[in-house]
């Protein structure tokens, strides 16, 4: 069971917050912190007492006693962003849950690893779906890398796609098309980032628009002397710069 710290300025926004976290049955505690000060002061209290003990993250790869921060942005003084990057900074930081009202953050959640981006006011239902990530998260083997997450708009709303339903990423300029397993999904990011970030879990450039996940490549073809590799449904180019180096890696994968 979970081990919850929630983080608000606003306390109506933290006393509803904490009710519904802890009508979760997944929820052990939840404990509140006014701001980013007292946060730090409660889990200070919880290293020097070394709680944690068989369940959740502490005792394994978190902060002892403290599996997940519930975190706010916008507050006085430390934000949550900023509290955020500080726990990053431990040896073994707990999860982050960012909720806010304001849609304007998702990117930087991303890049702060964010378990999930929340918007206020936070939907039972919605808060459910954060707990059960972050459960599932806890309780993973010690040995499987967390799924990473990036955050998509979609009717207004943020959610985070799995990179591991992503089969290839389209260029457009500043920006990246993601098409995964159950559609596509335009994200303010470069694709020359994503392929640096990603090169580590099997993500290929084959063309300056197109980045593949090496794993979701069905076939490869040559076509008087043009190459072009075919993904589920969509059949895409490679450049002769990145094609030699294709053929290399599909072969070292070939059985």
């Amino acid at each position: 069971m979970l081990r919850v710290l929630a983080v608000d300025d606003e306390a109506p926004a933290l006393g509803e917050l904490l009710y519904l976290l802890r009508a979760d049955p997944r929820v052990h505690s939840a404990e509140g912190a006014g701001d980013a000060t007292e946060a730090l002061r409660r889990i200070g209290r919880a290293l020097e007492s070394g709680q944690g003990g068989d369940e959740g993250v502490g005792g394994v790869d978190g902060i002892d006693g403290i599996d997940v921060v519930f975190l706010d942005i916008h507050m006085p003084g430390l934000g949550g962003l900023d509290l955020a990057r500080l726990l990053g900074g431990f040896a073994r930081p707990p999860l982050i849950v960012f909720v806010t009202a304001h849609e304007g953050f998702a990117v930087q959640a991303f890049d702060l690893e964010a378990v999930d981006y929340l918007l206020k006011p936070v939907r039972r239902e919605r808060l459910a779906e954060a707990v059960r990530r972050v459960h599932e998260l806890v309780h993973a083997t010690a040995q499987a890398p967390a799924p990473e997450q990036i955050p998509v708009e979609l009717g207004g709303v943020t959610r985070f796609v799995s990179v591991d339903t992503i089969a290839y990423v389209e260029a457009h300029g500043d920006y990246a098309r993601l098409h995964t397993d159950h559609g596509s999904h335009l994200v303010r990011i470069p694709l020359s980032a994503l392929e640096e970030r990603w090169a580590a879990r099997g993500f290929v450039r084959i063309h300056r628009s197109h980045l593949v996940a090496l794993a979701r490549i069905d076939e490869l073809r040559l076509d008087g002397g043009a190459t072009s590799v075919r993904v589920g449904d969509a059949e895409l180019a490679v450049s002769r710069r990145h094609a030699r180096h294709l053929r290399d890696l599909l072969m070292r994968r070939a059985p």
